[in-house]
């Protein structure tokens, strides 16, 4: 499957086995999603149950919200991650906090999707990833799809959570192809990362679609790494990501954010924290500069990480034992 199938194919599984299920969202009922992720379910599951609303995120998603808290399992549809920020009190302030006010009597089965990232020409309104808009609320679970098997067992597991989970989709991934288990085998637990590759010089711990550059890097011979996609970040798999860090003795994140904020500080404070004398070399994160993403092809090409920069990163850590300055801060030095 295509990853956009595959997000199909989950919907339409968890719509299947419970009636509860529900589908809101800009253009996902008769225009099938602006990038094909809702194909068919209007054809199978009718109006009432895959609705195309307003372009009023504030107010679907309030609406949403209240259909959860009153026993419906709406998945919410948020075009791109940006327009989630005109909605941000009805999903971290109203939908996040319901079951801790209501003492655990009235729980929030809510899931929103949004497409994230950079790679595809959209401009610097339309090609953020924004975890951090949403890892540090408590109440919220946070997932992010690496390809077409992960984004079908995330999806599932997060409509059937019964707390309010957003789940990210890099939408340079929608095309990409590859085989997916579906049905129960196919569901993935919310906190479980995996293990893309193996290795024994670091560990390099990466997310959605800079799993795929990790991994590519890593092949490239000169040095070998476990390769960890975290697919939840909220909460993350501390036990994988120990484990292999206590074997391995270096970290790495990659990262598609920009540097500050970024998720990769939490993975490198928990690590450094407790793992402080199993270390070799200090954390390093690769990530993004502080800056917009660029339109420009070349520019936001250079703006991502490439495989080819994550090996030079990870190269120079192992020949030095230290962090090496990312791109832009070596390139200023030398103007």
């Amino acid at each position: 499957m295509r990853m956009n199938q595959a997000i199909s194919a989950a919907i339409a599984d968890e719509m299947r086995a419970n009636p509860d299920v529900i589908v809101l969202g800009e253009d996902v009922a008769v225009a099938e999603g602006p990038f094909k992720t809702s194909a068919g379910l209007l054809e199978e599951f009718g109006p009432l149950r895959v609705r195309d609303t307003p372009i009023s995120e504030m107010g679907f998603l309030g609406a949403a919200v209240g259909a959860a808290a009153t026993g419906l399992r709406p998945v919410v549809e948020i075009m791109f991650v940006e327009f989630l920020g005109v909605a941000l009190d009805q999903l971290s302030t109203e939908g996040a906090k319901f079951h801790y006010l209501s003492g655990g009597q009235v729980t929030v089965p809510l899931t929103v999707r949004a497409s994230v990232g950079a790679g595809l020409g959209f401009g610097t309104q339309h090609s953020q990833t924004l975890e951090s808009w949403v890892v540090g609320t408590p109440g919220l679970k946070l997932a992010v799809a690496s390809g077409p098997a992960t984004a079908y067992g995330l999806m599932r597991a997060a409509i059937r959570d019964d707390n309010p989970v957003v789940v990210l989709e890099p939408r340079r991934l929608y095309a990409q192809r590859e085989e997916v288990t579906t049905g129960e085998a196919g569901i993935i637990a919310l906190g479980q990362a995996r293990q893309a590759a193996s290795g024994d010089d670091a560990t390099v711990v990466a997310l959605g679609s800079t799993v795929g550059t990790a991994t590519e890097a890593a092949a490239d011979g000169s040095w070998s790494a476990d390769v960890i996609d975290l697919q939840s970040l909220q909460p993350w798999d501390q036990d994988l990501v120990y484990a292999s860090v206590a074997r391995t003795g270096r970290l790495v994140t990659v990262e598609e954010n920009p540097l500050s904020g970024g998720w990769g500080a939490d993975v490198v404070a928990a690590v450094a924290a407790d793992l402080f004398g199993e270390l070799k070399a200090p954390p390093l994160r690769i990530t993004a500069p502080d800056v917009p993403v660029p339109f420009g092809k070349e520019l936001e090409e250079r703006y991502m990480p490439s495989s080819a920069y994550v090996g030079e990163q990870i190269t120079e850590l192992l020949d030095t034992g230290r962090v090496p300055p990312p791109w832009w801060q070596r390139e200023e030095n030398t103007l």
